[in-house]
């Protein structure tokens, strides 16, 4: 019995032991040995597609009506009445858009025109008089001393019918002045006052603007005077709405503002169904110089640094300023292979010819058409690292 029980306390020594061996083995074999950075990453690449690029400015600009109006009294100050029209609104000439509360003007009207009448009244009467007496005077009737006084008054009542018919043109403008009518055909774009608001000289009550025609005005730096001259084609883009067109520069400022140093130019685009909305901002954009052999890829593939462009291209594709083209032939932009487990990302540095919308521009001596350039997964290379992934559709 003294026997047995050493011996089962070694056996059981000997199989905690074992097992705890084997757990090890097993904890070790599911381990991975192999370095992640030695594993192949994915990516996604697309191929450099040859193109052109001509050098352009971009200038901002504004879109401004055809011509606009801000609708208020000029001579009279008064409380406004009503005001018939809201933004938005289309309006014809001479329709009315307010009017303001001018009975004072209106009776001032009336007395002025009453004592007009009066006056003319008066120097008819007294032109008779003085036609009279100089029948007598012919007779010897009568002084002629009275005729000329008689005269005298006839030509003092003349000259007030005269300031009193100016006074009351001044008083019918006023009158006028009550009633605010549209200058030309147009639309309403701001009403500033409500009934009950009181308005003086000078004073905006609605404003109005034609968009029939509506002119694209910027000031361009005076280094770009030779290149906004009249007839210049623009490509014009208005932010508001997202919308591209083409117009020709209609005028273009003789001189530069003396602060500023700008030359003001404007480009006029027919609108007939008024569809860009003015005082707004519109992106101006003249070429300048040639176009040139360039190499073009999206924005997405680099990162630009102090006027150059930084990227990745795979494997060999444009080592040596050579390009591998697809084995089946097929041309650039088709579907090429992707690069199989092994190929390698190479770090490539590139002057930058320029950017227009979401491409960027580079010499084919730097990076060739049909080169794979990796657009996802950039963010996570090194220069040579290894990477397997698929063209980006």
């Amino acid at each position: 019995m003294k026997v047995r029980f050493p011996v089962a306390v070694a056996c059981g020594v000997v199989l905690v032991i074992a097992c705890g061996v084997a757990l090890i083995v097993h904890a070790e074999s599911k381990n991975n040995k192999i370095a992640l950075s030695s594993s192949p990453k994915g990516v996604s690449y697309v191929m450099a597609r040859a193109s052109t690029y001509r050098p352009s400015h971009t200038h901002i600009g504004t879109i401004r009506p055809w011509v606009e109006a801000n609708v208020g009294p000029q001579f009279v100050a008064a409380y406004v009445d009503t005001v018939l029209v809201r933004p938005g609104a289309d309006v014809k000439r001479n329709a009315v858009l307010a009017t303001l509360d001018c009975r004072n003007a209106n009776a001032a009207t009336l007395a002025i025109s009453s004592q007009a009448r009066a006056i003319d009244a008066r120097q008819k009467a007294i032109a008779d008089e003085a036609a009279r007496k100089r029948g007598l005077l012919d007779g010897g009737f009568i002084a002629e001393n009275d005729v000329i006084q008689a005269l005298s008054r006839s030509d003092a009542e003349s000259a007030q019918l005269s300031a009193q018919l100016a006074s009351l043109a001044q008083s019918s403008l006023q009158v006028s002045d009550c009633i605010l009518r549209a200058p030309f055909d147009g639309e309403v774009a701001s009403r500033f006052m409500d009934p009950g608001a009181f308005a003086r000289p000078g004073t905006t009550v609605v404003n109005v603007v034609d968009r029939s025609t509506v002119r694209i005005t910027a000031d361009v730096p005076e280094s770009d005077f030779d290149y906004v001259g009249p007839g210049t084609s623009a490509k014009i883009r208005i932010v508001s709405t997202g919308r591209d067109l083409v117009a020709s520069i209609s005028r273009r400022a003789p001189s530069a503002d003396p602060g500023t140093r700008t030359i003001h130019i404007e480009i006029d685009v027919p609108d007939a169904d008024r569809s860009l909305p003015v005082n707004t901002t519109a992106e101006v954009r003249v070429d300048v110089g040639q176009p040139i052999p360039a190499t073009e890829l999206p924005i997405a593939a680099a990162t630009i640094q102090n006027g150059k462009a930084v990227f990745f291209v795979v494997d060999g594709s444009a080592a040596g300023g050579t390009s591998q083209a697809p084995s089946d032939g097929s041309a650039a932009g088709g579907t090429s292979q992707a690069p199989s487990d092994g190929s390698t990302a190479h770090l490539r540095v590139a002057p930058l010819l320029g950017e227009i919308g979401g491409s960027f521009f580079v010499s084919p001596a730097d990076l060739p058409p049909n080169a794979k350039v990796v657009t996802e997964g950039r963010e996570l290379l090194n220069d040579n690292d290894h990477v397997t992934g698929k063209e980006a559709k």
